[in-house]
C-alpha cells in the first residue's frame, strides 16, 4: 500500500513547447510518464505510452524536423479517468504513412524504417495522421 495520491478522477493537461533535444523531450516524457503514474495506470500501460511517446518523439526530432536542434515539437497531453490522449507536432513537411513500409513484410524484414510507428500503431487505442503528416495524435483508453 502507498501513500501516493490517487488522482485518477482527476484531469491532467499539459502542454510542452519543445526544442529537438533530447534532454528537453526526455524531461517532457517524463512529465508524462509520472502523471501516468499518479493517475493509477498499471504498469503495462505506462510502458506503452512510454514507448509510443518515445518513439513519436524521436520521429519529430530526427525525421520530422531533421535533426534541427531549432525547429520546435509541441507535445499536447491529457490524462483523465479514460484515457490518455497526446498530440505531438513538429515543424517538418510532414510524411504520408500509407507509404511507410510495412516492417513485417518480408521484403521489409532487414530494414529498420516504420518499425517505430508499427510499435506506436500496436500499444496504442488509436493512431491518426492528419495530413500533411507532422502531426500525429496518439489516445490509450484506459481498461
Amino acid at each position: 500500500m502507498t501513500n501516493e495520491p490517487d488522482n485518477s478522477n482527476q484531469r491532467w493537461e499539459r502542454t510542452f513547447d519543445l526544442a529537438s533535444k533530447r534532454p528537453e523531450i526526455d524531461q517532457a516524457v517524463g512529465e508524462v510518464l509520472e502523471a501516468c503514474t499518479s493517475h493509477g495506470l498499471e504498469e503495462a500501460a505506462t510502458f506503452a505510452i512510454r514507448l509510443s511517446l518515445e518513439e513519436a518523439m524521436a520521429n519529430a526530432m530526427m525525421h520530422g524536423n531533421g535533426g534541427d536542434e531549432s525547429k520546435r515539437i509541441i507535445l499536447d497531453c491529457r490524462i483523465d479517468a479514460k484515457q490518455v490522449h497526446m498530440i505531438i507536432q513538429d515543424e517538418g513537411p510532414g510524411f504520408d504513412p500509407d507509404m511507410v513500409p510495412d516492417p513485417t513484410a518480408d521484403e521489409n524484414l532487414t530494414i529498420a524504417s516504420g518499425r517505430g510507428l508499427a510499435l506506436i500503431k500496436a500499444f496504442m487505442t488509436h493512431v491518426e495522421i492528419p495530413r500533411p503528416g507532422n502531426r500525429l495524435e496518439l489516445v490509450f483508453e484506459r481498461s
